[in-house]
């Protein structure tokens, strides 16, 4: 092989791995998740933000996130009533801050992922699962929906 083509190849295997291979410079969905619950025990709403795309949030108008059979969907016509709602007194954050909340597995699928966080209530034994979706935005994972996941029996 000539000196040539060898560096040919050597720049080119450069640049593959300098893009990101496949989008793991992207680092972890979860570790998205991890912090977006950080923001909200702090109402940090400038936080929550830049980890949320708040108008595919808006867009959910079929099941309220707050995982209350009786309550029906909420419609939010602001990203301020969004973050309002997981920060403070808003009712999302009142009812998953008084439950533990598990963290659990992840699903990537190219710049589109799924994380798991189950919420639990000790007192009444029962739990909640959903799933965060998230998905590439300006080059970083944003959630941008909470999706409950109904109970199999």
């Amino acid at each position: 092989m000539s000196l040539t083509k060898l560096l040919a190849v050597v720049t080119l295997g450069a640049l593959f791995v300098l893009s990101g291979c496949g989008g793991s410079s992207l680092g972890d969905p979860k570790k998205t998740v991890i912090r977006f619950f950080g923001a909200m025990e702090k109402d940090d709403k400038a936080a929550l933000a830049h980890l949320l795309d708040l108008s595919e949030l808006m867009k959910n108008v079929s099941e309220d996130y707050a995982f209350h059979s009786d309550d029906s969907a909420r419609v939010f016509t602001s990203p301020q009533q969004i973050l309002d709602d997981l920060t403070g007194d808003g009712l999302t954050k009142t009812r998953w801050f008084s439950y533990q909340r598990i963290i659990n597995k992840v699903e990537v699928m190219g710049e589109t992922a799924t994380v798991e966080v189950t919420f639990v209530n000790k007192d009444q034994s029962k739990g909640y699962r959903t799933k965060f979706g998230l998905h590439v935005l300006n080059e970083k994972w944003k959630i941008y929906s909470f999706k409950a996941i109904p109970d199999e029996g």
